[in-house]
């Protein structure tokens, strides 16, 4: 997903395909960003399953979702949207036991 989501922001950045291109740059460097920030989420304290992480990762399926609902940009057929919203739920969902083990009791 973060890979996806900062490539895409590469493409824009280097080829803005609009009127206002300095707009597009902006939202370009923007993706870039928010897919190297979710992918050292998923890479470093994901895995460590820290329950923060697994928690801010919950962006994703949202971005993607209101992205689906509004019919926002990029594409115009949704199908993508529709695809990563089923990618990133499945990577919270299944492993949400590791996150969450049964029985355990929080300590504060």
């Amino acid at each position: 997903m973060s890979l996806g989501i900062m490539g895409f922001g590469v493409v824009i950045a280097i080829a803005p395909m609009g009127a206002d291109e300095l707009l597009y740059r902006a939202d370009g460097l923007a993706s870039i960003g928010l897919g190297l920030l979710g992918g050292l989420l998923a890479v470093i304290p994901y895995r460590r399953r820290e329950r923060w992480a697994w928690i801010a990762l919950w962006f994703y399926p949202v971005f993607w979702t209101i992205h689906l609902v509004f019919e926002l940009p990029p594409g115009k057929d949704h199908i993508h949207q529709v695809v990563f919203i089923a990618l990133s739920l499945l990577g919270l969902l299944l492993p949400v036991r590791a996150f969450f083990p049964r029985g355990r009791t929080v300590v504060r």
